[in-house]
């Protein structure tokens, strides 16, 4: 019986420590931009368009997954992210946003753009099909599932990671909102 509780605690703590060197991999907000977070994805904005990663070369972007049934992380960090364009004044014109839904079955380009228009008008919308959703959540290591809710609704569990993208597409680290808006702006225009 010992040896059962014994291997058990080995087998869990094993487990934890596997959990927090994934954490520590994949949320590390001071990660370089040589780490493979990011590549490619074909999806619709919220106005009907196609758009591929290559969206993201150019100029600096931030990535950030959610869905507009989000009780409260969503809205949180895209009026933070709203923001931030403000702080940035003038040189915002030259950071994309892209706001990419983990729940395509609800979302449709009509909804993002309803959405959306409670936030800065720069940041776009993409969904697509659940497979196109899944390809993009891979290439960016974000987490997605459902979860379903008592009466038949469901909500979605997701990665709340806010992805700051350099002028090439690369990662560079995750945003820190805890932050008053003007650091974020400082940092991100220091990329331009």
């Amino acid at each position: 019986m010992n040896q059962r509780i014994g291997l058990s605690l080995i087998v869990t703590l094993a487990g934890l420590v596997l959990i927090g060197i994934v954490a520590l991999f994949v949320l590390n907000p001071e990660r370089s931009s040589t780490d493979a977070i990011g590549g490619a994805f074909t999806l619709t904005d919220q106005r009907g368009a196609r758009v591929t990663e290559a969206a993201l070369k150019g100029q600096p972007s931030l990535v950030f997954f959610g869905f507009t049934h989000c009780p409260d992380v969503c809205p949180t960090a895209l009026f933070e992210i709203s923001e931030v364009y403000k702080a940035l004044g003038p040189k915002g014109d030259g950071l994309k946003t892209f706001f990419i839904t983990v729940d395509p079955e609800r979302d449709t380009p009509g909804t993002l753009k309803a959405y959306l228009e409670s936030f800065d008008p720069r940041i776009i919308g993409l969904t697509g099909s659940r497979e196109e959703i899944d390809v993009a959540t891979r290439a960016y290591r974000a987490f997605a599932r459902k979860v379903p809710l008592e009466g038949g609704g469901y909500v979605m569990d997701h990665t709340a990671l806010v992805y700051l993208m350099d002028k090439k597409g690369r990662f560079v680290s995750s945003m820190n909102f805890e932050r008053p808006p003007e650091e974020n702006a400082k940092r991100i225009a220091d990329l331009f």
